[in-house]
Protein backbone atom coordinates (compact mmCIF):
# COMPACT_ATOMS: atom_id res chain seq x y z
CA UNK A 1 0.00 0.00 0.00
CA UNK A 2 1.42 3.40 -1.03
CA UNK A 3 1.76 5.50 1.93
CA UNK A 4 -1.66 7.95 0.67
CA UNK A 5 -3.76 4.89 0.48
CA UNK A 6 -2.54 3.97 3.96
CA UNK A 7 -3.75 7.63 5.31
CA UNK A 8 -7.14 7.03 3.64
CA UNK A 9 -7.55 3.57 4.86
CA UNK A 10 -10.13 3.56 7.84
CA UNK A 11 -8.37 1.20 11.06
CA UNK A 12 -11.08 0.15 13.82
CA UNK A 13 -11.23 2.32 16.88
CA UNK A 14 -10.80 0.94 20.65
CA UNK A 15 -14.89 1.66 20.48
CA UNK A 16 -15.80 -0.08 17.63
CA UNK A 17 -13.04 -3.25 17.83
CA UNK A 18 -14.25 -6.76 18.22
CA UNK A 19 -13.49 -7.81 21.49
CA UNK A 20 -14.27 -11.46 21.36
CA UNK A 21 -12.03 -13.68 19.98
CA UNK A 22 -13.37 -17.52 19.20
CA UNK A 23 -10.89 -20.52 18.46
CA UNK A 24 -10.77 -23.65 18.87
CA UNK A 25 -14.13 -23.39 21.25
CA UNK A 26 -12.87 -21.08 23.30
CA UNK A 27 -13.72 -17.35 23.80
CA UNK A 28 -11.10 -14.76 24.36
CA UNK A 29 -13.04 -11.98 25.72
CA UNK A 30 -10.58 -8.54 25.84
CA UNK A 31 -10.25 -6.59 28.54
CA UNK A 32 -11.96 -9.14 30.62
CA UNK A 33 -8.58 -10.40 32.00
CA UNK A 34 -5.12 -11.22 30.53
CA UNK A 35 -4.65 -14.39 28.60
CA UNK A 36 -1.25 -16.51 28.93
CA UNK A 37 1.05 -17.32 25.90
CA UNK A 38 3.07 -20.40 26.76
CA UNK A 39 6.40 -20.69 24.69
CA UNK A 40 7.57 -24.09 23.68
CA UNK A 41 10.65 -23.67 21.31
CA UNK A 42 11.64 -27.39 19.66
CA UNK A 43 14.62 -25.00 18.53
CA UNK A 44 18.81 -26.35 19.40
CA UNK A 45 19.72 -22.83 20.01
CA UNK A 46 16.78 -20.94 21.59
CA UNK A 47 18.23 -17.48 23.12
CA UNK A 48 16.46 -18.11 26.03
CA UNK A 49 18.10 -21.38 26.85
CA UNK A 50 15.16 -23.67 26.66
CA UNK A 51 14.82 -24.80 23.39
CA UNK A 52 13.75 -28.64 23.19
CA UNK A 53 15.42 -29.46 19.77
CA UNK A 54 14.26 -32.91 18.59
CA UNK A 55 13.33 -34.57 21.58
CA UNK A 56 9.24 -34.88 20.96
CA UNK A 57 8.63 -36.22 24.14
CA UNK A 58 10.22 -33.77 26.15
CA UNK A 59 8.46 -31.28 23.62
CA UNK A 60 5.10 -32.73 24.74
CA UNK A 61 5.61 -33.70 28.77
CA UNK A 62 6.91 -29.22 28.79
CA UNK A 63 3.59 -28.85 26.96
CA UNK A 64 1.24 -30.35 29.17
CA UNK A 65 2.88 -28.57 31.72
CA UNK A 66 2.44 -24.97 31.05
CA UNK A 67 -0.93 -25.99 30.30
CA UNK A 68 -1.55 -27.03 34.10
CA UNK A 69 0.00 -23.81 34.94
CA UNK A 70 -1.95 -22.04 33.92
CA UNK A 71 -0.97 -21.27 29.70
CA UNK A 72 -4.18 -20.21 27.66
CA UNK A 73 -2.00 -20.33 24.37
CA UNK A 74 0.96 -22.49 23.14
CA UNK A 75 3.16 -20.90 21.04
CA UNK A 76 5.28 -23.68 18.99
CA UNK A 77 8.67 -22.22 17.25
CA UNK A 78 11.13 -24.29 15.07
CA UNK A 79 13.34 -21.35 14.41
CA UNK A 80 15.73 -19.44 16.56
CA UNK A 81 14.64 -15.66 16.63
CA UNK A 82 17.78 -13.94 18.46
CA UNK A 83 18.92 -11.30 16.17
CA UNK A 84 22.08 -13.96 15.35
CA UNK A 85 20.51 -16.74 14.29
CA UNK A 86 20.72 -18.24 10.67
CA UNK A 87 17.45 -18.73 8.52
CA UNK A 88 16.10 -22.34 9.16
CA UNK A 89 14.74 -24.19 5.45
CA UNK A 90 11.00 -24.88 5.22
CA UNK A 91 12.07 -28.28 5.07
CA UNK A 92 14.10 -28.55 8.05
CA UNK A 93 11.29 -26.18 10.18
CA UNK A 94 8.84 -28.51 9.49
CA UNK A 95 10.69 -31.78 10.68
CA UNK A 96 10.81 -29.58 13.91
CA UNK A 97 7.20 -28.48 14.15
CA UNK A 98 4.53 -30.73 12.34
CA UNK A 99 5.50 -33.83 14.71
CA UNK A 100 4.84 -31.83 18.08
CA UNK A 101 1.83 -30.00 16.32
CA UNK A 102 0.33 -33.43 15.41
CA UNK A 103 1.02 -34.73 18.92
CA UNK A 104 -0.42 -31.35 21.03
CA UNK A 105 -3.73 -31.02 18.75
CA UNK A 106 -5.84 -32.89 21.46
CA UNK A 107 -4.62 -30.39 24.11
CA UNK A 108 -7.69 -27.92 25.38
CA UNK A 109 -5.81 -24.75 24.50
CA UNK A 110 -5.37 -23.51 21.20
CA UNK A 111 -1.78 -23.96 19.43
CA UNK A 112 0.29 -21.17 18.13
CA UNK A 113 3.14 -21.91 15.24
CA UNK A 114 5.83 -19.08 15.65
CA UNK A 115 6.74 -18.73 12.06
CA UNK A 116 6.97 -16.51 8.79
CA UNK A 117 6.64 -19.07 6.06
CA UNK A 118 2.76 -19.62 4.47
CA UNK A 119 4.07 -23.35 4.05
CA UNK A 120 4.93 -24.35 7.46
CA UNK A 121 1.82 -22.09 8.74
CA UNK A 122 0.02 -24.39 6.39
CA UNK A 123 1.29 -27.63 7.32
CA UNK A 124 1.32 -26.63 10.50
CA UNK A 125 -3.06 -25.47 10.45
CA UNK A 126 -3.66 -28.79 8.55
CA UNK A 127 -2.04 -30.65 11.32
CA UNK A 128 -4.04 -29.21 14.32
CA UNK A 129 -2.49 -25.59 14.85
CA UNK A 130 -5.01 -22.60 15.39
CA UNK A 131 -2.81 -19.72 15.27
CA UNK A 132 -0.07 -17.88 13.00
CA UNK A 133 2.62 -15.89 15.42
CA UNK A 134 4.43 -14.23 12.39
CA UNK A 135 7.14 -12.13 14.17
CA UNK A 136 8.27 -10.19 10.75
CA UNK A 137 4.46 -8.96 10.37
CA UNK A 138 3.84 -10.30 6.70
CA UNK A 139 7.02 -8.38 5.16
CA UNK A 140 9.01 -11.98 4.81
CA UNK A 141 5.88 -13.43 3.19
CA UNK A 142 2.73 -11.87 2.30
CA UNK A 143 1.18 -15.18 1.42
CA UNK A 144 0.41 -15.36 5.28
CA UNK A 145 -2.55 -13.13 5.42
CA UNK A 146 -3.91 -14.79 2.55
CA UNK A 147 -3.53 -17.94 4.18
CA UNK A 148 -4.97 -16.87 7.88
CA UNK A 149 -7.89 -15.37 5.78
CA UNK A 150 -8.38 -18.82 3.89
CA UNK A 151 -8.29 -20.78 7.02
CA UNK A 152 -10.56 -18.08 9.33
CA UNK A 153 -7.32 -18.46 11.95
CA UNK A 154 -6.18 -15.64 13.98
CA UNK A 155 -3.13 -13.86 13.21
CA UNK A 156 -0.22 -12.39 15.18
CA UNK A 157 1.29 -9.51 13.59
CA UNK A 158 4.27 -8.41 15.20
CA UNK A 159 6.00 -4.88 13.82
CA UNK A 160 9.48 -6.10 13.61
CA UNK A 161 12.48 -3.36 13.29
CA UNK A 162 15.51 -5.57 12.11
CA UNK A 163 15.28 -4.63 8.25
CA UNK A 164 16.00 -1.59 8.94
CA UNK A 165 19.60 -0.92 10.51
CA UNK A 166 19.73 -0.93 14.14
CA UNK A 167 16.22 0.56 14.36
CA UNK A 168 17.50 4.33 15.28
CA UNK A 169 14.61 6.35 14.74
CA UNK A 170 13.74 9.28 16.43
CA UNK A 171 10.12 8.16 17.56
CA UNK A 172 9.99 4.08 18.30
CA UNK A 173 5.93 4.43 19.59
CA UNK A 174 5.11 6.27 16.19
CA UNK A 175 7.45 3.84 14.10
CA UNK A 176 5.71 0.39 15.16
CA UNK A 177 2.42 2.17 14.78
CA UNK A 178 2.78 3.17 11.14
CA UNK A 179 4.67 -0.49 11.02
CA UNK A 180 1.43 -2.51 12.30
CA UNK A 181 -1.06 0.08 10.35
CA UNK A 182 0.92 -0.49 7.07
CA UNK A 183 0.39 -4.73 8.31
CA UNK A 184 -2.38 -5.18 9.79
CA UNK A 185 -4.09 -3.29 6.63
CA UNK A 186 -3.07 -5.50 4.37
CA UNK A 187 -4.54 -8.50 6.30
CA UNK A 188 -7.74 -6.51 6.12
CA UNK A 189 -7.05 -6.40 2.70
CA UNK A 190 -6.31 -9.90 2.23
CA UNK A 191 -9.30 -10.58 3.67
CA UNK A 192 -8.76 -11.59 7.43
CA UNK A 193 -11.23 -11.04 10.02
CA UNK A 194 -10.73 -7.87 12.25
CA UNK A 195 -11.68 -9.91 15.04
CA UNK A 196 -8.81 -12.21 13.66
CA UNK A 197 -5.91 -10.21 13.99
CA UNK A 198 -3.71 -9.71 17.74
CA UNK A 199 -1.10 -6.70 17.36
CA UNK A 200 2.35 -7.26 18.83
CA UNK A 201 5.09 -4.36 19.22
CA UNK A 202 8.07 -6.25 18.90
CA UNK A 203 9.75 -5.57 21.61
CA UNK A 204 13.82 -6.95 21.09
CA UNK A 205 13.30 -6.81 17.34
CA UNK A 206 15.85 -4.10 15.99
CA UNK A 207 15.20 -2.00 19.08
CA UNK A 208 17.88 -0.90 20.89
CA UNK A 209 17.00 -0.56 25.01
CA UNK A 210 16.01 2.58 25.22
CA UNK A 211 13.68 2.06 22.63
CA UNK A 212 11.73 -1.00 24.38
CA UNK A 213 11.70 0.60 27.71
CA UNK A 214 10.09 3.52 25.75
CA UNK A 215 7.90 1.74 24.21
CA UNK A 216 6.67 -0.16 27.26
CA UNK A 217 6.26 2.82 28.80
CA UNK A 218 3.79 4.20 26.09
CA UNK A 219 2.47 0.80 25.15
CA UNK A 220 -1.38 2.11 26.21
CA UNK A 221 -1.05 4.36 22.55
CA UNK A 222 -1.31 1.00 20.66
CA UNK A 223 -5.05 0.69 22.29
CA UNK A 224 -5.79 3.10 19.60
CA UNK A 225 -5.13 1.04 16.75
CA UNK A 226 -8.34 -1.01 18.16
CA UNK A 227 -6.40 -4.85 18.17
CA UNK A 228 -5.64 -7.03 21.15
CA UNK A 229 -1.86 -6.49 21.83
CA UNK A 230 0.38 -9.21 22.67
CA UNK A 231 3.55 -8.35 24.69
CA UNK A 232 6.77 -10.56 24.38
CA UNK A 233 8.89 -9.07 27.04
CA UNK A 234 9.70 -13.03 28.36
CA UNK A 235 13.66 -13.40 29.25
CA UNK A 236 14.68 -10.60 26.41
CA UNK A 237 17.70 -8.81 26.48
CA UNK A 238 16.42 -5.70 28.07
CA UNK A 239 15.94 -7.05 31.13
CA UNK A 240 19.25 -8.46 30.47
CA UNK A 241 21.38 -5.87 29.66
CA UNK A 242 19.53 -3.48 32.82
CA UNK A 243 20.16 -6.41 35.39
CA UNK A 244 23.48 -7.84 34.17
CA UNK A 245 21.95 -11.15 34.27
CA UNK A 246 21.19 -14.42 31.67
CA UNK A 247 18.36 -15.29 30.40
CA UNK A 248 17.51 -17.97 33.04
CA UNK A 249 17.87 -15.88 35.56
CA UNK A 250 15.45 -13.11 34.64
CA UNK A 251 12.58 -13.51 36.24
CA UNK A 252 11.87 -11.06 38.36
CA UNK A 253 12.64 -8.62 35.59
CA UNK A 254 10.44 -10.19 33.32
CA UNK A 255 7.57 -10.48 35.96
CA UNK A 256 7.64 -6.27 36.19
CA UNK A 257 7.81 -5.72 32.66
CA UNK A 258 4.51 -8.10 32.50
CA UNK A 259 2.40 -6.06 35.47
CA UNK A 260 3.39 -3.11 33.69
CA UNK A 261 2.30 -4.32 30.34
CA UNK A 262 -0.66 -5.01 31.74
CA UNK A 263 -1.22 -2.10 33.46
CA UNK A 264 -0.53 -0.57 29.78
CA UNK A 265 -3.18 -2.62 28.43
CA UNK A 266 -1.66 -5.83 27.22
CA UNK A 267 -4.35 -8.29 26.41
CA UNK A 268 -2.09 -11.41 25.92
CA UNK A 269 1.85 -11.91 27.25
CA UNK A 270 4.22 -14.67 25.70
CA UNK A 271 6.24 -15.80 28.45
CA UNK A 272 8.37 -19.03 29.10
CA UNK A 273 7.72 -19.40 33.15
CA UNK A 274 3.86 -19.65 32.87
CA UNK A 275 3.33 -20.60 36.80
CA UNK A 276 5.10 -17.28 37.80
CA UNK A 277 3.69 -15.48 35.30
CA UNK A 278 0.20 -16.71 36.18
CA UNK A 279 0.55 -15.65 39.30
CA UNK A 280 1.71 -11.63 38.34
CA UNK A 281 -0.90 -11.91 35.80
CA UNK A 282 -3.96 -13.02 38.49
CA UNK A 283 -2.36 -9.99 40.78
CA UNK A 284 -1.70 -7.33 38.06
CA UNK A 285 -5.70 -7.80 36.58
CA UNK A 286 -7.18 -7.56 40.69
CA UNK A 287 -5.52 -4.20 40.63
CA UNK A 288 -5.88 -3.00 37.18
CA UNK A 289 -9.04 -4.69 35.78
CA UNK A 290 -10.86 -4.63 39.76
CA UNK A 291 -11.01 -8.77 38.85
CA UNK A 292 -10.01 -11.03 41.48
CA UNK A 293 -11.60 -13.93 40.13
CA UNK A 294 -9.01 -16.94 38.93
Amino acid sequence: MTESQLQEREFPSPGAAPRVMRVKGREFRWGERTYIMGVLNVTPDSFSGDGLGGDLEAAVSQARRLVDEGADILDIGGESTRPDASRLSTEEELKRVIPVVERLAGLRVPLSVDTYKAEVARRALDAGADIINDVWGLKMDPGLAKLAADKKAPLVITSNQRDRGDGRVPDIVKSVLADLKRSTGAALEAGVASENIIIDPGFGFGKTLEQNLELLRRLDELNGLGYPILVGTSRKSMIGLLLGLPPDQRLEGTAATVAIGIARGADIVRVHDVLYMARVCKMSDAIIRRKAGG
